[in-house]
């Protein structure tokens, strides 16, 4: 049967596309389309194929292969037990097809099922040799991934040592019996599971992206994927990622467990971070009514879910089961016992009304989609964000358009598509204005950067955001400046620069109009007070609030308290020898690159140039290695990444930087370091690492958390058994229950300051 030529030219075309999507999603951790359309599209291609089987080179199709994720600048590790692919479906019918198949294989219909929520994160293989980690590999291509144990080692909630614990062993062969009592863990084990990001950090580390004027990721799995494949391990810590487990590869000798259930506690018993609402249940009903419980219950969770994964709970059963693609290669194979059912992403059509722009603090100008109100994932939208020029052009989106909006990480309503099919004739492209909508200087887009900026430091919506930034309470915590008090500064010309609070005096700040000539609404001097006593302390803060406060691109809270204790006074970050050293890290590791002898490119020179290149290679690569060891001598040190060292560098020389220094001195403000990076100044909290959760009855999270720093202490997002202590006030949830199941020790607030 000849194809006609449209359906030829649709499977190239296809074949072309697939391929294209697999190299931004897996390589690049970059798609531009969602995973709904990628897997329709890849649906429709395979169908194609099926149709026409003589088609050409269908071994060469993506269809044929599975992702590959493996990329430049990591070492390539075998997988000791290939990580499969799941076949996945978003039709209930093909999932009672999955079941009823399996129900004919065993001759049963009370099959029981692990229904497990489908985390949208990054796939990994961990190595733990005797209950130490020792490898952490990316799926890469199902055989072999690449090695990112650095990256990994960095993510707070994953026990680098194994939780020794006594469990009930089943009645299997004495191999495994005789294993169980020797120790609690296997000699060599691998434990599969996905990275990934909180939606609250994955809005974080968004707003400082286009804070900086680069481009936003998608969702938090393209981010948590990114984040995997930097080369810098302090600048991966930087960004909170964190690891779930559910899946067992190889295993000397093989782990006494007989089920899904069994193999959960397990690794909850070792101390690992494992499955929320994982359920056993029998029979294709009882899994429907289990997925659709999970899909109600997704919206409440802070992590992205895309699915559930439905399971043989029975190892046994999976053995039988087997693979799909047997006796080819094992980067085909997907098991038989296994299938995702994903959700398909909820979106809603609705008309662009407007676009208006936003300047941030940095001078960003970031477009806005004004809508007309919809309903969309439980809220109502009316405004979606549209990232920068290049996105709304490359979307082709024109004010009066019907969009397509979809809530991106689940979190961010964002435009999607254009439906254009009830495009009007009026619907002009949209043009990026040239000036600053409130200043009207002349916007400037520098190399490199997708976003467009205010190049004026002085345009006063710069600086109300500035303001409201720097009155914040983790910042210098000025109480009551924020919001409207902060634009009424800016528009009356009262504050020009954020030196200029310090010069604000009660009786006069006190007559501040804070609404219009029309309907005035003065401050009064009782409010007005309590901000120039608020001013008063800041002169007081630690060096790590006011680096903060100085608003040096890419530092971050934590990362401004690390740069604090290695250097301890304003002075001595200004003028630091160590940051510049440490920003030197990239171009030193790419000199190591270049000249190494056994590059592509560096091959067919002369004998005379290869011993020079040899020898020239074998001292930066002994640079580089004493540089790196002492960078790994300070804890503090280790944590700041290359990237912002450059920034803070450049900042202290730059004309705000010096600026910003001269009037801290004028001002009699010198700041310091509550903490320093020496054994010397460590405090009685020194080593120890804390949770909080709840509400303290006389102290703010912040105020806790800068008390346990003060002392010496650390303070993360989550527990884990690398947490020492949980802080927990009224109304503490889940963190506070892990902490128990953990034994990890629990303290109220009276607890935490005997403690200190």
């Amino acid at each position: 049967m000849n194809a006609p030529e449209n359906d030829l030219t649709r499977l190239a075309r296809l074949r072309a596309e697939v391929a294209a999507h697999d190299e931004r999603y897996y390589r690049q951790a970059r798609p531009d389309i969602s995973d709904f359309e990628y897997d329709q599209m890849k649906r429709e291609l395979a169908a194609l194929e099926v149709a026409y089987p003589e088609a050409a080179e269908m071994e060469a199709s993506p269809t044929r292969r599975v992702g590959d994720d493996r990329s430049e600048g990591f070492s390539r590790v075998k997988h000791r037990q290939a990580m499969t692919t799941l076949d996945n479906t978003y039709d209930e019918g093909e999932l009672a097809d999955f079941c009823a198949r399996l129900a004919r294989l065993f001759g049963r219909e009370d099959l029981v099922y692990s229904v497990e929520p489908k985390i949208d994160g990054a796939s990994i293989a961990l190595t733990y040799e005797h209950g130490r980690l020792t490898r952490a590999v990316t799926r890469g291509d199902g055989e072999e991934g690449d090695d990112v144990t650095a990256n990994v080692r960095t993510i707070a909630n994953l026990p680098v040592v194994l939780r020794s614990a006594t469990f009930p062993v089943a009645p299997v062969d004495d191999l495994f019996a005789a294993a169980a009592a020797a120790e609690s863990w296997p000699e060599v084990i691998e434990i599969r599971g996905e990275v990934f990001l909180r939606f609250d950090e994955f809005a974080r580390i968004n707003a400082a992206e286009l804070e900086a004027g680069r481009e936003p990721y998608a969702n938090p799995r393209n981010l948590a994927a990114g984040t995997l494949k930097l080369l810098d391990p302090a600048l991966v810590a930087t960004r909170r990622l964190e690891i779930v487990l559910y899946g067992l590869g190889a295993c000397e000798p093989a782990v006494p467990v007989a089920t899904q259930a069994d193999w959960h506690a397990r690794l909850a018993g070792w101390g690992l971070p494992t499955l929320e609402h994982r359920r056993e249940v029998t029979g294709f009903e009882a899994v429907l009514a289990a997925i659709r419980t999970l899909d109600t219950l997704r919206g409440g969770l802070g992590y992205a879910t895309d699915g559930a994964v439905v399971k043989l709970d029975d190892f046994a059963l999976q053995a039988r089961a087997g693979f799909r693609g047997e006796g080819q290669s094992a980067r085909k194979l997907s098991p038989r016992w296994a299938c995702a059912y994903k959700f398909a992403p909820e979106q809603a059509e609705t008309r662009l009304r407007a676009v208006t722009i936003q300047v941030g603090r940095t001078g960003v100008l970031t477009p806005v989609a004004e809508l007309e109100p919809v309903h969309l994932a439980g809220t109502t939208v009316a405004r979606a964000t549209l990232h920068n020029a290049d996105e709304i052009a490359r979307k082709d989106i024109r004010i009066g358009d019907f969009v397509t909006v979809e809530k991106a990480g689940e979190i961010i309503p964002a435009v999607v598509s254009v439906n254009l099919t009830k495009r009007a004739p009026e619907c002009a492209p949209y043009v990026f204005p040239a000036a600053c909508p409130v200043c009207a200087a002349v916007a400037v887009r520098i190399d490199g950067e997708v976003a467009i900026r205010c190049p004026n430091a002085d345009c006063p919506a710069q600086l109300m955001t500035r303001l409201d930034y720097v009155a914040g309470r983790a910042v210098l915590d000025l109480e009551n400046l924020g919001g409207a008090v902060a634009e009424a500064l800016v528009r009356t010309g009262a504050v020009r620069d954020v030196f200029d609070l310090f010069a604000l005096e009660a009786e006069k700040l006190g007559e501040l109009n804070l609404g219009t000539a029309e309907a005035p609404r003065i401050l009064g001097v009782k409010n007005a007070t309590k901000i120039v006593e608020a001013i008063a302390r800041a002169r007081g803060h630690d060096l790590g609030r006011w680096l903060l406060a100085l608003q040096i691109r890419d530092v971050g809270a934590a990362t401004a308290q690390d740069i604090a204790a290695v250097h301890g006074t304003l002075a001595a970050v200004a003028n630091s020898e160590i940051l510049p050293r440490l920003a030197r890290l990239p171009a030193l590791e790419e000199e190591v690159r270049i000249t190494n002898p056994k590059a592509r490119a560096n091959k067919g020179q002369s004998e005379a140039e290869r011993s020079e290149r040899e020898n020239r290679h074998a001292t930066l690569k002994a640079e580089l290695e004493a540089e790196k060891a002492w960078r790994a001598s300070l804890t503090e040190l280790s944590r700041i990444d290359f990237v912002t060292a450059a920034n803070v560098v450049a900042f202290f020389r730059s004309e705000r930087g010096l600026h910003a220094v001269e009037r801290l001195a004028e001002l009699g403000i010198a700041p310091r370091a509550t903490r320093l990076a020496t054994a010397e100044a460590r405090g009685a909290l020194a080593g120890k690492t804390f949770v909080l959760t709840g509400t303290l009855p006389g102290l703010t999270r912040e105020e806790a958390k800068g008390l346990i720093e003060e002392a010496g202490g650390k303070v993360t997002g989550s527990v884990s058994a690398k947490t020492d202590y949980v802080v927990a006030g009224e109304e503490a949830g889940a963190k506070l229950e892990k902490a128990r199941a953990l034994g990890v020790a629990v303290l109220d607030e009276a607890g935490l300051k005997a403690l200190l």
